[in-house]
């Protein structure tokens, strides 16, 4: 009776002594797959790290760029005010030193570009991206395209008189370009202080109306890099003029297009700075490049119109006018279409209806 029970109870104790072995092997097999996702998260959270630092570091690329230009702005002043003539040490060259702040303005934008792009490609995007560009922008973008305004409209400085021959200033030149009046800083302050508030309310403005899902195909209002891009692309026109008018037949018109630029630029910063914050829709033509979104024909457009200004000798002059078109084009053919263009129509079955009568 005692041996029926052990062998009644013999199969049951070795069937959950196997139970048992199966549920550990099942235990260490669950332990190693799941060191394997542990380590293979880990990897995988080391190389987003690793990329990460690329926006990042294109973004802080942006900021130091837009630093540079101001510490080099700071140089120009009414003390310095002398192109330099033969040798170089003679005097010191205050347009080349804005054209070299011009320069790293617009390197500023190439390094906005590429951040946003590089934050997508490797699925990077985040809140800390977006503020940390925006603050970027503010110094890039806003400070130190205002703080050119004043340098070079900034009738103490003489910037536009230095033009007129290589050494000299309009005190000691036997033909120089004066012009017609100059602004007081009373002035000029404002509208600086007004363009860098306008950049800062855009940029609030970007981030808080675009999310990670947004095509980032266009903008609404001018964006703050182009309208950086107008006040910086001046000097490097300026500076062509300057080239360009020791050529007799170009001196008129470098004696027209100084004193014009000295009156006018003010008020391009003004227009600029109202033009950020509106909600006139402006095309994002990086992305949209990038993107595909150009037919052929608009890109073979493009390389020509970008050969075409590479080969042309006076090229200095085509940057102010290529900025000044994405930035007023737009605006004034609105203008025109809402205005102008019914009251020709007006004018027109007004005509009509009297040939008819």
């Amino acid at each position: 009776m005692a041996a029926d029970g052990i062998d009644s109870i013999c199969p049951a104790l070795l069937l959950s002594v196997r139970r048992y072995e199966l549920s550990q092997f099942d235990d260490r097999r669950a332990w190693n797959i799941s060191l394997v996702k542990s380590d293979d998260t880990t990897k995988k959270t080391r190389r987003q790290k690793a990329f990460a630092v690329l926006p990042t570091m294109l973004t802080l690329g942006n900021a130091i760029c837009g630093f540079g230009a101001i510490t080099i702005l700071a140089r120009v002043g009414p003390t310095f005010d002398v192109v330099p003539a033969d040798p170089p040490t003679a005097g010191f060259d205050p347009v080349g030193e804005m054209v070299f702040a011009a320069y790293l303005i617009f390197l500023a934008m190439l390094f906005d570009a590429l951040d946003g792009s590089a934050a997508r490609l490797t699925n990077q995007t985040s809140e800390f991206g977006a503020m940390l560009d925006s603050l970027c922008d503010v110094v890039s973008f806003g400070v130190a395209p205002a703080f050119m305004m004043l340098k070079l409209t900034n009738p103490a400085h003489h910037l536009m008189e230095t033009l007129s021959v290589p050494g000299t200033t309009a005190s000691t030149s036997e033909n120089p370009i004066y012009m017609p009046f100059g602004y007081s800083l009373d002035f000029l302050w404002p509208i600086a202080a007004l363009f860098l508030a306008c950049a800062i309310l855009r940029l609030a403005r970007f981030n808080v109306e675009t999310d990670e899902e947004d095509d980032h195909d266009g903008f609404s209002g001018l964006p703050s890099p182009a309208a950086a891009g107008v006040i910086a692309s001046f000097p490097i026109g300026i500076n062509t003029l300057k080239q360009l008018s020791e050529k007799d037949w170009l001196d008129p018109v470098a004696r027209i297009a100084l004193p014009t630029l000295s009156v006018l630029l003010p008020f391009i910063t003004l227009a600029t700075a109202v033009l950020m914050v509106s909600r006139i829709r402006y095309p994002h033509i990086f992305n949209q490049i990038l993107k595909g979104n150009r037919g052929r024909k608009q890109l073979l457009q493009l390389v020509f119109a970008l050969a075409l200004i590479f080969m042309m000798k006076a090229r200095g002059l085509v940057v102010p006018v290529l900025f000044c078109w994405f930035a007023f084009a737009g605006p004034l053919r609105a203008l025109w279409l809402r205005y102008v263009g019914p009251l020709f129509r007006r004018t027109k079955a007004a005509d009509i209806d009297s040939g008819v009568s």
